[in-house]
């Protein structure tokens, strides 16, 4: 949803622009090509490789752009060092890289045979990887991770059945935790679309990555990091996500402090999911930073 993205931005020429995680810079390239010959992106980043990989990707575009090895919620800090007041936008895509899917031997997916670690920022020894959390957390506590996460409605069958497992041999790898699962499901557990394991593998990684206490931090703060004018756009794959980010802009525009753009999401063309089926959950959220004493409504198709 690139085009989509440039437009709920009012991407410009000569304006500062954010891409709270900037990936492997497919984003940010697009921002900096749009707002070209002077406009100026920072990215940020918690996974220092994805950082590396949107290095080389913005190489062209030499002074223009700035990457950031910092949480998408310490924007604050970046713009009080910079002596700035807002921005022009912010973009969040909450979704997870191909590159962390496919190469970086975290355990974020399961088709290999990976250590279960899932943290974006390995470098972090204070966060618990997957395997610590699997093995330390009570059993209540995975149920309520499994099923509040990621939607699992096995949850109980399934924390109980790795809280008995542990005892005999602690999780280490990524098969490990898919065998299990296929002993707590029994024969039909490969039935439907869905991958079994995806549902765990998801409510793991938000766990791990503290991702929703961290989208509720950056929502908090948004409004004062944005210029009148600026905006936000947000990407979301799950529902718990979308709906925090729906409910937030609700409650600005009522306030008059940010204008919903898009009362209902945008989600991608059948082509753009025929071309990338991950994107089929995609769901585009906007606002607008307005002046309380200039209110204006305006939408996005």
């Amino acid at each position: 949803m690139v085009k989509e993205a440039l437009v709920g931005l009012n991407c410009r020429p000569g304006r500062l622009y954010v891409d709270g995680t900037v990936g492997e810079g497919g984003h940010a390239a697009a921002i900096l090509d749009c707002s070209g010959p002077d406009g100026q992106l920072w990215g940020l980043d918690r996974d220092p490789a994805a950082l590396k990989a949107a290095a080389a990707r913005l190489a062209r575009h030499t002074s223009r752009f700035q990457l950031f090895h910092q949480s998408y919620c310490q924007l604050g800090d970046l713009l009080a060092a910079a002596h700035l007041e807002g921005v022009a936008g912010i973009l969040r895509d909450l979704g997870l890289s191909s590159r962390q899917l496919q190469t970086s031997q975290r355990g974020f997916s399961f088709w290999g045979d990976e250590p279960l670690d899932m943290r974006f920022n390995p470098e972090n020894g204070e966060s618990v990887t997957a395997a610590q959390l699997l093995n330390s957390a009570p059993e209540a506590e995975l149920a309520r991770i499994f099923y509040e996460y990621g939607q699992e409605p096995r949850s109980r069958r399934l924390a109980r059945v790795i809280a008995r497992t542990r005892r005999r041999q602690p999780f280490r790898t990524t098969q490990q935790l898919v065998d299990v699962m296929k002993q707590a499901m029994g024969p039909g557990w490969r039935r439907g679309r869905l991958h079994p394991a995806t549902r765990v593998f998801q409510a793991l990684r938000i766990a791990v990555n503290r991702e929703m206490e961290e989208i509720a931090t950056f929502l908090e703060q948004v409004p004062g990091w944005l210029e009148v004018g600026g905006r936000l756009v947000v990407i979301a794959y799950h529902s718990l996500e979308d709906r925090l980010v729906k409910e937030k802009m609700a409650a600005w525009d009522r306030a008059g402090v940010m204008a919903r753009l898009t009362r209902k999401p945008l989600t991608p063309t059948p082509e753009e999911v025929a071309g990338n089926p991950r994107a089929r959950s995609a769901k585009m959220r906007i606002a607008e930073k307005i002046n309380p004493a200039n209110r204006e409504e305006a939408h996005v198709s």
